[in-house]
Formats: structure tokens, C-alpha cells, sequence
């Protein structure tokens, strides 16, 4: 489970890198501004629980069930919100919007909470 963690927080910190490059060179000729900055919410999202995902994965055992449900849950919740944030500006921008796509992202946003709020828990 650690390898997971530390797999997924390098892979989508790379990805952040790569899409957030592309974002702010060739996709800027043809989003408009609110495009853009959708966009750069999912990059930024993904960067932040990338380095949560390092974080626990280089500082936790992640042996507990309750451990391992809130890795798998910030992994879904990045796959989730990130990536239909971009699939929704690219479709979008060229015309022809995955509407299927638009209720994925809060679907996305609620495994991320539920990881932030099992993180919390394991505090208690």
C-alpha cells in the first residue's frame, strides 16, 4: 500500500507538471478565461493531493483498513474531480461537451473528502 501512495503521488505529480504546462501554453489559444481557470483547478488539485499521497505514503505504515480506504479514496477522488475538470474544458472548447462528465466531478470532490476526512479521524 505505501508503493501505491508513493506511486500515484509521483505519477500524478508528473501529470500535474505536464497538463498544467499544456494548459498554459497550447491550450490557452483556444480556452476562454473560464476554461482556463477551471482548468488550472483541476491541476492544482491534483498537485496538492499528489503531495498528500507522498506525504502519507513516505510517513505512515498504511497497513489499516482505515489507511489503506483513505489512499484508494484520494487516488479515485484525483481520477475523479481532475480529470472531468479536463475532459469538460477540452470537450467543451472544441464544441462538443461530455455533459456526462459535469456530475463526475463532484463525485470526485466527495472521495476526496471522505480521504481529508479519514485522515482526520485517524487522528482521533
Amino acid at each position: 500500500m505505501v508503493f501505491l501512495a508513493q506511486f500515484f503521488g509521483a505519477l500524478f505529480g508528473a501529470l500535474a507538471i505536464i497538463l498544467g504546462a499544456f494548459g498554459a501554453h497550447a491550450l490557452k489559444k483556444i480556452f476562454n478565461e473560464d476554461q482556463i481557470k477551471s482548468f488550472e483547478t483541476g491541476v492544482k488539485y491534483q498537485m496538492y493531493h499528489a503531495l498528500l499521497l507522498l506525504i502519507l505514503g513516505f510517513n505512515l505504515k498504511l497497513e489499516t483498513s482505515l489507511e489503506q480506504t483513505m489512499i484508494y479514496s484520494i487516488i479515485i477522488g484525483v481520477f475523479l474531480f481532475s480529470f472531468s475538470i479536463y475532459g469538460l474544458c477540452i470537450s467543451s472548447a472544441k464544441g462538443k461537451p461530455l455533459k456526462f462528465l459535469g456530475p463526475i466531478t463532484p463525485l470526485g470532490g466527495l472521495f476526496l473528502v471522505l480521504g481529508w476526512g479519514l485522515l482526520l479521524y485517524s487522528f482521533l
